[in-house]
């Protein structure tokens, strides 16, 4: 029987100590918050989008770092698996838009409530509040000390302290100092799934506005970086909403060194001539109103303002007095209205960290450390990141499975 400890109670530590504990071996799981899963509370708005019941093919193309080096981890405990897993404890999960799988009761605590009763059918010991000092990690023997002065020993520890994004949650990169430690590299990790910051005063007068189905591209120069449809937010310091999150996903950290150019698409359902004709027909059926009540039917209230001033077309002029010049702006406006990304947002917005130990001195096929033997990690300490919808929790899941049953 071995003796196995798992920091961090997240859902990889979670996962990673029932897989340990499935041979009847020892396992002790270390948490230093309050109570376990305190950032899988909060995933989804509270709802937990546990994973993606998408095929195969599209898991690993939604992972955005490392994919090849998650063939074993998935093919392991794939997404069909985890839904089974939870119905097995109880939990009736149902799939919404985007085969984004849910709990029926849409309550991530009762998510939380499953794998402790996981953890509670296979014994393992459960320490909250237990916060590691240090640990020595090279020997045959793993010493782990915590900051009560108590020293924990194992066969073998599995790291599993995520990333640096909500810190507020506990996420404060021990981990990395863990690895580095012990002789393993960084990756730089950077805040991932997190709104961006942009120059322009105007978007703090759209504050809340949401655009349900809109375009939006992004460009570094002439070089396109990410290209969307779907739903966006404006903020108070820029724009936010499942669109910008995946695009701050899908581009390098580095390319946001400089600003970059983005262009929202108000109406991607009409291309510029389609758009020219409903303008002209909505002017027509308004022709004596002044140019700034003429655009109720075809923008939110909000946004009427901004655009009038952004087109340089007086606001008092009679909608039939404006100029094909004129309309052919407005409707580059509609089209292509431009905003400078300065930058992303900090770690207390990121849903997920893009970096971590670098995977090149792990074993894919059992997330052992290639450098120290009896060292495993798992989650989002690795540096593995994926898009929005429930494929960062199957990474966690699938990761934290794999390093269980290899160190069991």
């Amino acid at each position: 029987m071995k003796n196995i400890i798992v920091i961090g109670g997240g859902p990889a530590g979670m996962m990673a100590a029932y897989a340990a504990a499935g041979n009847g071996h020892k396992v002790t799981l270390l948490e230093q918050n309050e109570k376990l899963g305190k950032k899988l509370f909060i995933t989804g708005k509270g709802r937990c989008n546990i994973t993606n019941s998408c095929d195969t093919d599209t898991l690993f193309s939604n992972v955005m770092s490392n994919r090849k080096f998650l063939y074993s981890a998935f093919y392991a405990f794939d997404n069909g698996q985890v839904v089974d897993f939870f119905r097995g404890l109880g939990l009736e999960t149902k799939v919404e838009r985007g085969n984004r799988v849910f709990p029926v009761s849409d309550h991530s605590s009762d998510v939380i409530a499953a794998l402790k009763k996981a953890l509670n059918q296979r014994n393992v010991t459960v320490r909250l509040n237990a916060c590691v000092k240090d640990a020595d990690l090279a020997g045959q023997e793993k010493k782990v000390r915590l900051s009560d002065g108590k020293t924990l020993t194992a066969h073998a520890v599995i790291i599993a302290t995520g990333g640096c994004s909500y810190p507020s949650t506990g996420s404060t990169g021990d981990g990395y100092r863990f690895a580095e430690e012990s002789g393993h590299k960084l990756v730089k990790p950077t805040p991932s799934l997190v709104p961006f910051e942009t120059k322009e005063a105007w978007v703090k007068e759209l504050q809340g506005l949401s655009l349900r189905n809109a375009g939006m591209s992004i460009y570094n120069e002439k070089k396109k970086l990410a290209e969307d449809f779907g739903e966006m937010l404006f903020t108070h310091f820029g724009v936010s909403g499942p669109m910008v999150l995946s695009a701050s996903g899908r581009i390098r950290p580095e390319q946001f060194s400089h600003e970059l150019q983005m262009y929202i698409d108000l109406k991607p359902a009409l291309d510029d001539a389609q758009l020219d004709k409903r303008i002209l027909r909505d002017f027509d059926e308004a022709k004596n109103k002044q140019f700034k009540n003429a655009l109720n039917h075809l923008l939110p209230a909000k946004l009427i303002p901004v655009m009038v001033e952004l087109s340089r077309i007086n606001p008092e002029i009679k909608v039939n007095e404006i100029t094909r010049g004129e309309r052919q702006t407005l409707v580059s406006l509609f089209k292509r209205l431009p905003l400078t990304v300065t930058g992303l947002r900090d770690w207390n917005e990121a849903i997920i960290t893009k970096g971590g130990v670098s995977v090149k001195e792990i074993n894919p096929s059992t997330m052992e450390s290639k450098l120290v033997p009896g060292l495993y990690f798992c989650g989002e300490v690795l540096d593995l990141d994926a898009l929005t919808g429930g494929y960062n929790l199957q990474i966690a899941w699938s990761t934290g499975y794999l390093a269980g049953i290899s160190a069991g």
